[in-house]
């Protein structure tokens, strides 16, 4: 039997590939390819070029030649910025390129909250508040009430630099009595380690960006995504 492959493809500004793989159970190998170069005037700009599915044609085919089961478009602002119907688009251009199976960021994050049964979310994010806007447009699109959205808007160059204790400080922030999970927003942030003990400290769920994306990338091709301790992927 040949090794199973799923792929991701990436924004060319990603830096987590390391931090993405630690979801992966053994016997499942994963491969990663970028995006071209966006504009990156400010975040709404980059966000939105990158929503459009041209960007996707190359690597989701390179991706498919490596025999990948299952694509991942791993951005989760490029997927949500174009509401329901761009997050369509992006899947359906991904299948017309080759991908066997296809999904978004945005698009496994609904079925994550979903799955930890959260229909009340707060929500922790980077972006610009115009960018931030649409993701609470787009939650709120597909049923969830949004009891506290908090923005530390930082410029797209660093993103990358943030730390795992940041994040810790960012997620206690934005967190709302009411709120039934909370919900961490864009694939640039570290979180795997800051997953398990903020649900043991606040009690409720905390699904992220690059954890919603393995969850359900794996789950695609009947596999389980590995994580000690975090309720999304024992749900």
């Amino acid at each position: 039997m040949g090794t199973l492959r799923v792929g991701v493809v990436a924004s060319f500004d990603f830096t987590r590939d390391d931090e993405i793989r630690r979801w992966l159970p053994d016997g499942v190998e994963l491969e990663v390819r970028r995006t071209a170069e966006a504009p990156a005037d400010d975040n709404l700009t980059m966000v939105s070029a990158l929503s459009d599915p041209a960007y996707l044609a190359a690597p989701v085919r390179a991706l498919c030649d490596t025999g990948a089961a299952a694509i991942a478009y791993a951005c989760t602002a490029c997927s949500f910025v174009g509401g329901e119907a761009g997050e369509r688009a992006l899947r359906e251009a991904m299948e017309a390129c080759g991908a066997p199976r296809a999904l978004t960021t945005s698009g496994a994050v609904v079925d994550a909250l979903r799955s930890v049964g959260a229909q009340r979310v707060a929500v922790v994010h980077p972006y610009a508040p115009a960018v931030g806007r649409r993701l609470q447009t787009y939650l709120t699109a597909h049923g969830f009430e949004i009891t506290r959205i908090t923005g530390f808007a930082l410029a797209v160059d660093e993103v990358p630099d943030v730390q795992p204790e940041e994040v810790t400080d960012l997620i206690r922030e934005g967190d709302s009595p009411t709120a039934e999970a909370v919900f961490v927003s864009c694939t640039g942030l570290p979180t795997y380690d800051v997953i398990a003990p903020l649900e043991r400290e606040l009690g409720k769920p905390v699904v992220t960006a690059n954890q919603a994306t393995m969850w359900a990338l794996l789950h695609s091709v009947g596999e389980k995504a590995l994580g000690q301790g975090q309720h999304l992927l024992v749900s």
